[in-house]
């Protein structure tokens, strides 16, 4: 009976370190993959303002004000904070893609404009972690030659993404999207029929060691002015 006994509080010990084991387990892959409630509020506190912009630019609501010369349009773009901040695309000195407009979500976040008048001919957000990459596709196989294309990513913008989609990102004028990896973040400009490589566009690889955020790297901006489409 002693014996007995003794194997049932062994076993009942084992059972005891495991259960403990597979807690702290749990308690660390959540801390991982998911920001804690105290570093979201910070990080939304330090973004309240905005971040840093050039010293050429200053605010105005959440977009950052540019003059252009005459025959060209405005941008700002920014991308995601982590999985806590989306991304924003301003056209004009105008929010035009964002959180309060209700157009922006997790993987890729694209502004169509059209290249002669300025116009917005639509916006799209796609979630390239879970969704289906075809609406990307038929979304880029759609536009038309001499429109422009404001591109930001936002928490995870490759899982999804395939060599289709990266050939007619790349068709556009980007160097950088065959290169986009898990949680990088990436902000683009682009044309279709371009023919050359954009000056708009700035990549900044997900790497443990350096990441600002977590497992995100920190926020990327561009801004600048696109020349107007005359022919």
């Amino acid at each position: 009976m002693a014996i007995r006994s003794n194997f049932k509080g062994k076993v009942l010990w084992i059972m005891l370190v495991l259960v403990t084991a597979a807690v702290v387990m749990a308690l660390i892959l959540q801390k991982i993959s998911s920001p804690s409630k105290a570093f979201k509020e910070d990080l939304r506190r330090s973004l309240s303002g905005g971040s840093e912009t050039p010293k050429t630019s200053s605010k105005a609501g959440s977009c950052s004000i540019r003059d252009c010369p005459v025959d060209s349009f405005s941008f700002f773009i920014q991308s995601g904070a982590a999985n806590v901040v989306a991304a924003k695309i301003c056209l004009h000195n105008k929010l035009v893609l964002g959180t309060v407009l209700n157009n922006a979500g997790p993987g890729l976040n694209i502004v169509q404009m059209n290249g002669k008048t300025g116009e917005v001919m639509k916006t799209g957000s796609f979630n390239m972690y879970s969704d289906d990459v075809k609406p990307l596709i038929e979304f880029l196989k759609s536009i038309e030659t001499g429109n422009v294309l404001l591109m930001a990513s936002y928490d995870e913008p490759s899982t999804k993404l395939t060599e289709e989609a990266r050939q007619l990102i790349s068709e556009l004028g980007s160097s950088s999207v065959k290169s986009l990896g898990f949680r990088d973040n990436w902000v683009f400009v682009g044309g279709k029929g371009a023919s050359a490589q954009s000056n708009f566009e700035k990549y900044v690889k997900s790497d443990g060691a350096k990441n600002k955020y977590d497992g995100w790297p920190e926020i990327i901006e561009l801004q600048g002015c696109i020349p107007r489409k005359l022919d």
